[in-house]
């Protein structure tokens, strides 16, 4: 059975099952897909080694796109630093506006309830405008709030900043992950989309180490400089809207082919793989052959959706809820709060606490963007839902121990210390980026950014409400029953990915919109490599 029998073999699993007869022999025990053939053609000289001119060229594509999805993340770093800084800061806030708990728990929530309308409208508006420059719109809307809450003389001032501040941030979360996604090769792809992540813990480690900083100032000085530290990333967002190019899948869809292939001669290694992906994405897009793309009502889809595309939302939804109703808003903006709660009396103190929260979860993210690409996204969500679900339900027992003087002070408070630590950790290395990783990647191309706002919007619907009722569920159950509750929920979430989530690493986004078509049965049709050697090489 030669490549024709493999060829029958792929046609066999449908449109996408001849994805396995794509698969060449490149050596013992190695195989390359057809396509990545055709993408390196050109570059080996004659000795059949990568010439030293399409070296250089494939070393500084990489260094470009690597770039770009560092300057597009910059908007998220605005998200965490508001995230960290407010924990803290309130604590100021309350001491120099005197506000009650309820005016704190709106203070804090609503951040996450304004940013939905950014997430949602951020979609819409990046159809319009672009990509790159939805990212500068969503930090010119953010650096303004930020100014007006760094100024604010009263409560209300203070919350008409939060409102702008908040719609920025809905325009940023959502539109990173797919400009990233958009520009970056299959193989890194779930890196760089991660890069979002890891500028959110960036984010939030800075506005800890702020806390602390300025924690020594007058209250009415220091919570107004805390805020007002989050303007910088700004400044570093104008100068990169001059460097980064726009997606050239948005550019496609405007029918600008010719500057989509300007954009792709940067990002990808030569010309034949240029040629290959303008050709796949004017097909997802409905360009190909001069055909105009032509706009549908792509809400209308979305509330009478394919079965394709309902599969699709439930996944890409159901993890952006999932993320945020197992409880980690409430461990970053209340640490204070727990540790306090725990039995740390001093603003110092427990400040110095939530650094090392913010120190452990800056370092696991690194750890999930080392092998979001290696091990998949599948097997992260299963080390992280479950480790989350062991680490609430530990909190919740040391922080009963302690409310009933069960075992020593000092030990419960190394516990609770230890579990809040444990929990990030396992959020950053795997839920944490893996869901805007899927929600990226898993939607067609016209209905990306609009169904990657609609799941932004969800992520920051779930955050405001754990947010905005947190105290006030723990002042009826008790912090420890509330995390006892976050516990459970976080066990369904192992029970949604085991479910519904598929693994997408290492597919082109329009192979993951095929394998959705397909009713996943690329994926469980997938064979060991001594089967595809079976299949490929025998005679």
């Amino acid at each position: 059975m030669g490549l024709a029998g493999a060829q029958e073999v792929g046609n066999a699993g449908g449109e996408y099952g001849n994805g396995l007869s794509k698969l060449l022999p490149v050596g013992k025990g190695k195989y390359m897909r057809m396509d990545e053939e055709l993408a390196h053609e050109g570059d080996e000289n004659e000795t059949g080694r990568i010439s030293p001119h399409a070296s250089d060229r494939i070393t500084s594509t990489k260094k470009f796109v690597f770039a770009c999805a560092i300057f597009a993340s910059l908007n998220s770093a605005l998200l965490g630093y508001d995230v960290g800084v407010m924990s803290g800061a309130i604590l100021f806030i309350q001491e120099d506006l005197k506000i009650t708990v309820v005016q704190e728990e709106v203070l804090v929530g609503c951040l996450s309830f304004v940013s939905l309308l950014g997430s949602l409208g951020g979609g819409k508006t990046s159809d319009i405008v672009g990509r790159k420059w939805t990212i500068g719109l969503a930090a010119i809307v953010f650096q303004s709030g930020a100014i007006v809450m760094a100024c604010a003389p009263s409560f209300q001032f203070l919350m008409i900043g939060r409102l702008m501040a908040g719609v920025g941030i809905g325009f940023g979360v959502m539109i990173a992950p797919v400009y990233i996604a958009e520009i970056s090769p299959a193989m890194a792809r779930g890196t760089l989309t991660s890069f979002p992540e890891i500028f959110i813990n960036i984010g939030i480690l800075l506005g800890y180490i702020s806390n602390y900083i300025f924690s020594g100032l007058p209250a009415h000085v220091s919570w107004r400089i805390m805020l007002a530290v989050g303007i910088l990333p700004s400044i570093f967002i104008a100068f990169a809207l001059f460097l980064i190019p726009e997606s050239p899948r948005w550019l496609v869809m405007q029918n600008r082919a010719e500057e989509a292939r300007l954009v792709l001669s940067s990002i990808c290694e030569n010309e034949a793989e240029i040629n290959q992906r303008l050709a796949e994405i004017e097909e997802a897009a409905g360009t190909k052959n001069g055909v105009k793309y032509v706009e549908k009502a792509v809400w209308r889809e979305f509330l009478r959706p394919s079965p394709a595309l309902r599969k699709m939302l439930i996944v890409g939804i159901g993890i952006q809820c999932f993320q945020q109703i197992t409880g980690i808003d409430a461990t970053v903006y209340y640490s204070p709060a727990i540790f306090k709660d725990a039995g740390i009396k001093s603003n110092k103190s427990v400040l110095a606490a939530t650094v090392a929260v913010g120190f452990t979860k800056t370092a696991f993210i690194l750890v999930a963007i080392m092998l979001i690409d290696k091990v998949g996204r599948k097997p992260l969500l299963y080390v992280s839902t479950i480790g989350m679900t062991a680490c609430l339900f530990g909190l919740g027992l040391a922080l009963s121990f302690l409310q009933h003087g069960v075992g020593s002070k000092e030990f419960g408070i190394f516990m609770a210390i230890l579990a809040v630590c444990g929990n990030v950790a396992f959020f950053s290395v795997g839920i944490g980026p893996v869901c805007w990783v899927l929600s990226s990647e898993i939607y067609p191309l016209r209905l990306r950014a609009q169904a990657a706002g609609l799941g932004a919007a969800a992520n920051r619907i779930s955050s405001g409400v754990v947010a905005m009722s947190f105290l006030s569920v723990a002042h009826v159950m008790s912090t420890a029953g509330t995390f006892f509750l976050f516990s459970a929920i976080s066990a369904l979430s192992v029970v949604f990915v085991y479910i519904y989530v598929p693994e997408t690493k290492g597919k082109s986004l329009e192979q993951i919109e095929l394998m959705f078509q397909n009713g996943f049965e690329v994926q469980k049709s997938e064979v060991e490599l001594g089967d595809v050697e079976h299949l490929v090489l025998k005679e």
